[in-house]
């Protein structure tokens, strides 16, 4: 037999309520655990939370200001964003970064910082975004949060003269949280 905990019945409450009131939960993402350098400053709020699935392709190229040697370069990525439940609400390409939503609104952000994710993962990210061109979901947004990422790193394939020109896609997955001012 299963005991029901206090715990157990707040949240039941609150999404009964939620319900009988015609509203969605609201987001329940927390910057808490994040490092301080990919934080979104105080005064903003959660908008929308996306899973984004796809793929990074990158080249090997020479490698800038170092004679005869190579690496793996970032081409670009291209990425469905969905909600947590699985369904698609836009998507995420560049250069530049663009994140776009499926009612046509859509921004595109500058890099403020980025910190280590776990291993083989690319790492967590935070981006002002610049204004949005046309009304929708992405009216506002302020900052986009790169976390909860797994993959997308560089091959670890041989990158040298003889792979010049190469490109190689990559399978990644990331949470975009996309924020507002409060």
């Amino acid at each position: 037999m299963h005991q029901i905990t206090p715990t157990v019945l707040i949240l039941a409450s609150l999404f009964g309520l939620s319900a009988c009131a015609g509203m969605a939960p609201a987001p329940v993402f927390s910057q808490a655990a994040l490092p301080e350098a990919v934080k979104v400053p105080a005064g903003h709020r959660v908008a929308m939370e996306t899973v984004g699935v796809g793929e990074i392709t990158y080249e090997c190229r020479a490698k800038a200001g170092t004679a005869g040697a190579f690496e793996w370069a970032f081409v670009g990525p291209k990425a469905d964003l969905n909600s947590r439940a699985g369904a698609r609400l836009g998507s995420y390409y560049g250069p530049p970064a663009t994140w776009a939503s499926s009612d046509g609104s859509r921004i595109t952000g500058t890099q403020v910082a980025v910190a280590p994710a776990a291993q083989g993962s690319i790492p967590l990210q935070l981006v002002k975004a610049n204004p949005a061109s046309g009304p929708g979901a992405m009216m506002d947004v302020t900052h986009v949060q790169r976390v909860a990422t797994q993959g997308g790193v560089a091959p670890a394939l041989p990158c040298d003269a003889a792979s010049a020109g190469r490109k190689e896609v990559v399978k990644y997955q990331a949470d975009y949280i996309f924020w507002k001012a409060a």
